[in-house]
């Protein structure tokens, strides 16, 4: 089986935010399969897609202070100002985070670890929605 669904996120504000219901609940298919692949593809450029700790909201806050102090907004030596002082930060962001991955999915679930978590980083201070396109693939129950 192969199907592909364009999963639309709501726009959040600033920071990195747990998605994995809000994808999972768009995915009816995946309950089909009883072995198999979900990729997950993130489509902008100024947002990011991972994996990390579900758990505790403290981790996403963190992320988002140590990846502003590593591409800060306003710094002299940004060129791609145009968009506004968050952009040039948000690209690096999604660069270093990544658009992209692939997950284990085994009776009808993700095999997610139990800690883990989908993760949009939402890397501008104004975003609109997102959209992430995936792929599952594998056999039917």
């Amino acid at each position: 089986m192969w199907i592909q669904r364009r999963v639309g996120l709501k726009a959040r504000s600033r920071g990195f935010h747990l998605v994995t219901e809000e994808i999972c609940r768009q995915l009816p298919e995946l309950a089909r399969l009883s072995v198999g692949l979900a990729h997950f593809f993130l489509q902008h450029t100024s947002a990011s897609l991972s994996l990390n700790e579900s758990a505790d909201p403290a981790v996403r806050r963190d992320m988002e202070s140590y990846f502003n102090r590593l591409a800060p907004e306003n710094a002299p030596y940004f060129e791609h100002v145009e968009e506004g002082p968050d952009d040039m930060p948000a690209h690096l962001k999604s660069a270093l985070l990544g658009s992209e991955f692939t997950v284990p999915v085994r009776e009808g679930r993700l095999q997610l670890g139990v800690w883990q978590g989908i993760y949009l980083g939402e890397h501008r201070n104004r975003a609109a929605e997102r959209t992430v396109i995936v792929t599952l693939h594998g056999e039917t129950a």
